[in-house]
């Protein structure tokens, strides 16, 4: 199975955490009878990205303040050629960019974000107006494991849900109480 296919499988069999996800899925899914070229960079109107949540078994929330936009918000990015599914895509990026081994993935999303940004191409072409269709997912982080910033953030840090920190970029919150929930599953 291709990472397109997957993302549109998973997509359509996804039951939506809230309406506004719900409004999203359908947004991405739209996006995505684009074809796989909705995946990459390429598609300069908008593109598929898979990021994460990494949460402790204390209930807390490893954000990063990323590096360019300077507002705080999970770990993920862009999906790449070798990535198999939306959920492989958001485990490579949060291993990435925050050090940790061992992360523990949930592959049922916990959320989607639909959000205007400026993303540079991947050869490094100057950032331009595009959209990221974001497919969140939950990662669990094992005890005893440390984090270490990769060069994409400023900082890290873990927060409780009722003390984040500012500024959080839009639509970092929303997806705390789904990935709370489906702790408790």
């Amino acid at each position: 199975m291709t990472l397109h296919a997957d993302a549109v499988r998973r997509l359509e069999t996804w039951r939506p955490t809230s309406d506004e996800a719900a409004l999203a899925r359908k947004r991405t899914l739209e996006l995505l009878a684009d074809g796989p070229v909705a995946l990459t960079r390429a598609h300069r109107a908008g593109h598929v990205t898979a990021s994460a949540l990494i949460v402790d078994g204390d209930g807390r929330v490893l954000l990063c303040l990323h590096g360019r936009l300077g507002k705080w918000m999970q770990l993920g990015g862009h999906c790449e050629a070798g990535d198999a599914t939306l959920a492989a895509a958001a485990l490579r990026e949060a291993t990435e960019e925050s050090g940790i081994s061992g992360l523990v993935l949930d592959e049922t999303p916990i959320d989607i974000d639909v959000h205007e940004v400026r993303c540079g191409a991947a050869d490094g072409e100057p950032a331009t107006p595009s959209v990221h269709y974001d497919v969140r997912f939950l990662l669990r982080c094992p005890a005893g494991t440390r984090e270490q910033i990769s060069e994409e953030s400023a900082e890290l840090g873990w927060f409780t849900p009722d003390d984040l920190p500012s500024p959080l970029a839009s639509g970092t919150a929303q997806q705390i109480p789904p990935a709370l929930a489906r702790l408790q599953t």
